[in-house]
């Protein structure tokens, strides 16, 4: 004779809402991945901010009447590819020269008059800078193989000097209709972007204006670009 069957044996109860539906799943995949991509955008729109923030300053949101007196480049070019040597045949890549806002001169080693100036100017507008002078290099791009006069290379000793075969130049720096490039300085971002040209033949009252548009320059950049590469 059977026992009667106790209240704790019960048959075990299946439900259908108690297995993973795969169409549930996939979706909250997909919204995971969704909310992964959407946290990374804006952490680099964080990062972003105060790049976009210093050129927005000065390309975009300028007082009324405020003028540079550089000509801004429109497309900016970047550093190119292009590996030149120093004075001690070392071996360097333009795009390394990056980190730093650059002024560039161009001219022959030979460095004739106007170059002498030139390279005055470059140290004397970095020296203006004061206390953020280290966040700006003076560059002579010299743009053959003749040796430099000894007599000069003292006061490079603050300069990079890197020689660059004409053509590759000519393929990254232009200068105003009517000119040559050994006629302008130029100003390169730290980004590497070449991105503005200053007038052919500077007279005292032309570095000036160089100068005014360093110091804007340097000024809106200051939170995110500091001296140092």
């Amino acid at each position: 004779m059977s026992s009667a069957p106790s209240s704790q044996d019960q048959p075990l109860g299946l439900t259908v809402h108690t297995l993973p539906e795969p169409l549930n799943t996939g979706a909250q995949a997909a919204r995971r991945t969704r909310m992964g991509r959407l946290k990374m955008l804006v952490v680099l729109l964080i990062c972003a901010a105060p790049v976009i923030a210093s050129y927005l300053t000065f390309y975009v949101v300028r007082p009324e009447g405020r003028r540079n007196f550089g000509e801004l480049i429109d497309p900016q070019r970047s550093l190119p590819d292009v590996v030149g040597s120093t004075l001690d045949g070392k071996t360097v890549n333009l795009k390394e020269l990056n980190g730093q806002w650059l002024l560039v001169s161009v001219s022959p080693a030979a460095c004739a008059q106007q170059c002498a100036r030139h390279l005055y100017l470059q140290r004397q507008l970095r020296e203006g800078l004061g206390k953020e002078k280290d966040r700006l290099d003076w560059v002579w791009l010299v743009s053959d193989a003749a040796p430099v006069a000894p007599a000069l290379l003292p006061a490079l000793h603050e300069a990079t000097v890197v020689r660059v075969p004409p053509s590759k130049l000519s393929q990254w720096l232009v200068p105003q209709p009517g000119h040559t490039l050994e006629e302008h300085l130029y100003l390169v971002d730290p980004l590497g972007n070449w991105m503005m040209r200053f007038p052919a033949n500077l007279d005292n009252q032309g570095a000036i204006g160089v100068k005014r548009d360093l110091d804007r320059l340097l000024r809106a950049a200051s939170h995110w670009d500091k001296a140092g590469r």
